[in-house]
């Protein structure tokens, strides 16, 4: 399995924006909270590394995102059960070029990766609106609330996030609370990882 090291080093070659390194340190810390979580705590770094590497191409290659990625990713030598689960988070996404991702997240790990990506970045803004900047004294029904408005961060797709319980076969409630609770617990870790950038 490549190095964590060698990880941040490849997504560093394709990725310079501060937002997307930070989102991926994001899904990371929140990837490895959901290993130990559920029961698979001897696999948190490479659950981790996934997380790390899950938009490698959508920076330079955004119409591509989840196509160009098994090519960077080979020549940074990385196997193909990660490039597997990279792709998956696209499944059923059409990207910018016209093509619909088909890869289809099996593992439990990739469903995870699939349902708590989008998540975490309506979670982020919702933490951005409030006095704190937190996510630690976010609840549950302020989180809702949000996830409810149509408007706010629009970008964040619901119908993903939602696809992503359902793979799960967990109600969304589930879903929002445990993301909340990861980003909530990693929250100065992330902070720590990104003021090193």
């Amino acid at each position: 399995m490549i190095s964590r090291e060698a990880a941040f080093e490849l997504l560093k070659k394709y990725n310079q924006d501060h937002f997307h390194l930070q989102h991926a340190l994001t899904v990371e810390a929140v990837m490895k909270w959901y290993a130990n979580e559920l029961g698979y705590g001897d696999q948190a770094e490479y659950w981790g590394i996934v997380g790390l590497l899950h938009d490698i191409d959508f920076e330079q290659y955004p119409a591509e995102h989840c196509l160009k990625a098994p090519e960077l990713l080979r020549e940074g030598g990385v196997s193909d059960d990660i490039i597997h689960a990279v792709c998956s988070h696209g499944y059923g996404i059409t990207v910018g070029c016209g093509v619909t991702i088909d890869v289809r997240p099996e593992h439990e790990m990739e469903k995870v990766l699939f349902a708590a990506d989008e998540l975490t970045g309506l979670i982020w803004s919702a933490a951005l609106m409030r006095p704190s900047k937190s996510t630690k004294d976010m609840e549950l029904k302020s989180l809702k609330k949000k996830y409810k408005s149509k408007g706010f961060a629009a970008g964040c797709s619901r119908e993903v996030i939602e696809r992503g319980a359902e793979q799960l076969g967990w109600e969304l409630d589930k879903l929002l609370e445990m993301t909340l609770q990861a980003m909530s617990a990693t929250e100065d870790l992330i902070a720590q990882e990104t003021g090193k950038l």
